[in-house]
């Protein structure tokens, strides 16, 4: 039987190794080498990459808890808060910024549609 929160937590895991691996070397790595930073703003923006980390392992675990063990649905309810919140903010900061970004250029943003649909489609329903 298909479960959306299963497939939910799946695609936050999808999106937690993507953003550890694939961003830690797109990402962070350059950010640390950086000579043109200050060590402060540096190491704050590498900071809450970790907690972005963080953040997305935790959504994971919102979408699998509920799915794996049954009970707290609202565990994925928070999930697709997240979830939501980081679609909003990602496709809207390369659509309405200055910076002259385009899609390809900032495209996390639409990864996280699915996700909050499902777990707001699992928990809800």
């Amino acid at each position: 039987m298909f479960d959306p929160l299963f497939v939910a937590g799946g695609l936050s895991a999808l999106a937690a190794l993507a953003h550890i691996f694939m961003g830690g070397t797109e990402v962070a790595a350059p950010l640390l080498e950086a000579q043109d930073l200050e060590k402060q703003p540096k190491y704050i923006a590498y900071y809450c990459w970790h907690l972005v980390s963080i953040c997305l392992c935790l959504m994971c675990l919102l979408f699998l808890w509920p799915a794996l063990w049954g009970g707290a649905n609202d565990l994925a309810v928070m999930g697709s808060l997240m979830a939501a919140g980081f679609a909003i903010w990602g496709i809207g900061l390369w659509h309405f910024s200055r910076a002259g970004l385009t899609l390809s250029d900032l495209p996390q943003g639409w990864f996280f549609v699915p996700i909050a649909s499902l777990g707001f489609w699992g928990s809800l329903f």
